[in-house]
Order: structure tokens, then sequence, then C-alpha cells
């Protein structure tokens, strides 16, 4: 079972297993919002979490692929506890010692296998210098020897940064039926409107992503958007809701300059949905 975490309106998806499933076996998409962990002062690639649109969480939730799950408030560690934390943090430091000890020797041999391959150079740099000041020549210090034992600094240690956690904390499933603070869409008359446009589209073979950056709610693929492009965006309008004219040929020509159609979406009764599409033609 997929957990979707939930945190003020959010839908988020820390498993890399549960996403690559998402994806493959449901269609849906939805957004990485995590930095990598190599590369964490940047934005071009992104990592896990995985975002979904509140539709997206809702469809698995329905599908029975997924549950809400929010993280349960942090509490004192009963008695016996607090030792088991303690014993863990004690192995952890224990094994990062270990880890620098052992680097610090491989970088010692490697020093010292790079000081012998370059032991003539070295003495004869030195001798060269040592001539140069009227000094007379040092067997010792020429022989290319360090005069000290290499010391790795602790700051270019090489340390592992865990992806993932081995032991989730606790969580507590969400009711996604019931307005909460980490699930507020349940009962809002918008969302229920994009959810029914949502699963119509997807139940038509469509890949939905969100439509917020060409002016729409969603942006509707004949396929994996990895290999397609848009062909239609997606703009939901309920039912006897107004739609000024001005508003309506603006998205109308935003969509034809990108190449896509707009597509006018109203839930109808009996659980229909009305598709209406429009694209921009100018005078001709």
């Amino acid at each position: 079972m997929i957990q979707i975490h939930v945190l003020d309106g959010a839908a988020l998806v820390w498993s890399a297993e549960d996403a690559q499933e998402i994806r493959e076996q449901f269609r849906l998409v939805g957004t990485l919002v995590g930095a990598l962990a190599r590369k964490p002062r940047q934005n071009a690639r992104l990592g896990l979490p995985l975002q979904l649109l509140p539709e997206e969480a809702r469809l698995l939730v329905e599908l029975g692929a997924a549950i809400l799950v929010k993280g349960t408030k942090t509490q004192l560690p009963v008695e016996g506890e607090e030792m088991t934390q303690l014993s863990k943090v004690e192995a952890y430091h224990q094994e990062l010692e270990e880890s620098y000890q052992e680097q610090q020797r491989l970088a010692r041999v490697e020093r010292t296998a790079l000081l012998a391959r370059l032991a003539e150079h070295i003495t004869e740099g030195r001798a060269h210098r040592r001539q140069q000041r009227g000094e007379m020549p040092d067997t010792v210090e020429d022989s290319g020897l360090p005069d000290s034992p290499f010391i790795l600094p602790r700051g270019s240690m090489m340390v592992q940064l865990p992806t993932a956690q081995c032991h989730p904390g606790k969580v507590e499933k969400v009711d996604w039926t019931t307005p909460s603070p980490d699930w507020p869409h349940a009962s809002c008359s918008a969302h229920e409107a994009r959810h029914r446009i949502f699963r119509e589209l997807w139940d038509k073979g469509y890949y939905l992503s969100g439509g917020s950056k060409f002016g729409g709610d969603f942006l509707v693929y004949p396929g994996d958007p990895l290999r397609f492009h848009a062909h239609y965006i997606a703009l939901c309008c309920p039912q006897g809701a107004p739609l000024p004219l001005h508003a309506l040929v603006a998205a109308a020509r935003l969509g034809t300059g990108v190449k896509k159609t707009l597509l006018l979406c109203s839930p109808g009764t009996g659980g229909t949905v009305v598709f209406t599409s429009l694209q921009w033609s100018g005078l001709q």
C-alpha cells in the first residue's frame, strides 16, 4: 500500500519505489520538489519527495492503491527506548570514527606512493633551491621523504548521506472525506469539480499534470510527458459560473501561442463532463 504523506494540503510521496509505481502503473506524473543529496544548491534537477496534485492523491485513494497519512507528534521516549536511541547514536559515531581512520590510512598509502613516484623530481628541486641559496645539500631533506606523518583533515572525510530512513517514524491515517488542516480539500466544491474533470480525462487514457504555467488547471498529454508535448490546456469551469469574455479570449490566445488547444471543462448532471475546445484563429 502506497503511503501519501499530507501536510497543510500538500500530498508527498517519499519512497522511490512508490513514486515509480505511481507513474508506471497508474499514469500519474506528479512533481519532484526535493533537492538532490549530491547537488543541493541547484534546482535544474530535483528529487524526492514527489508532490502529487490533490486530484492525483484522491484518485489513488479511490482506486485502493494508497492511503493518506500524517506524522504523529513527537513524544518523549518511554523507559528503555532512550537507552536504545543512545546506543544507536554511539554506534553511529563509532562507525564514523572507523570510517575516518580507514580513509586516513588509505590517504597516507596513496600519498606515500605519490611521493615515491615523484621522489627524483622533489630531490632535484630541493637541491637546485639550496644551490641557488649557496647552502650545502642536506641528504635527509633532499631525499623527498615527508617531514611529518600525514593527517587527513576531518573536514575532508567522505560521509555517506542517507536518502531514506530505515526506520520511519510513526504515522496515523488521515480521512480524506473529512476536512482537516492536513487535508482541507474534502467537501470543497472547486476540488470536487476539478476531480471529476481529472478523473474523466484520466479514464480516457490521458496523462495529466498541473497547468498553472499555461493559465489552466491541467495540461493534457496523449502519452507520457517524457515523450509527448501536451495537446490541451484544461480549464475547469463550474456549471453556471460566469466566465468573462476577456479571460476566455486571453486563455484561447495563450493556448494557440504555445501550440495547444484550450479545453473548457464543465461538470454536468448525472456525473457527466462537457468539453468544449477553442482555438484562436485571428482575422482571416
